[in-house]
């Protein structure tokens, strides 16, 4: 599925595990079904991170910025670069198709578990010196999505 834009492996991934899901959900509770379903997508995304770091050329940094058209093909999301340099990069998510999707499918509570799960894995599995934060997510119902990369290392002075 490789060749597919990443917004639409995501819809035939959801279509075939929401069921699923809601199945294990009722035979093993919500909250055991969904941490084994986040243990596996994390897993996944992981993996994905280390073969990205193999396949790709530069910095961890580098290789993140790289990626970042790779979630965007057909236009999936609309984003506001805030710092890029060596050792960040910041940005916002001011709107996903992703979420976008969850929510029409009429699964919003999957698209955390299905998509946004997997990013901090993936960075982890590229690089051991990145760092995700964000703090809040368009799929939990916020305004935007803050991704914060940053490569690990001492605190820098500056503060902005």
């Amino acid at each position: 599925m490789k060749h597919l834009p990443l917004l639409e492996q995501r819809k035939i991934e959801a279509r075939v595990l929401a069921p699923m899901i809601r199945a294990f959900e009722e035979e093993l509770g919500k909250e055991k079904t969904h941490a084994l379903v986040g243990k596996v997508i994390r897993g996944l995304a992981r993996e994905a991170g280390e073969d990205i770091a193999k396949e790709l050329e530069g910095t961890p940094m580098e290789k993140i910025t790289s990626l970042l058209p790779r979630f965007n093909e057909g236009g999936a999301l609309e984003m506001d670069v805030l710092k890029q340099d060596a050792s960040r990069y910041e940005f916002n998510v001011t709107r996903c198709r992703f979420a976008e999707f969850y929510k029409e499918l009429g699964i919003p509570e999957l698209g955390q578990l299905l998509s946004c799960n997997r990013d901090s894995a993936l960075s982890e599995g590229i690089s051991s010196e990145l760092e995700l934060e964000r703090s809040q997510t368009i799929m939990e119902g916020a305004s935007h999505c803050d991704f914060r990369f940053r490569l690990k290392g001492p605190p820098s002075k500056d503060k902005d």
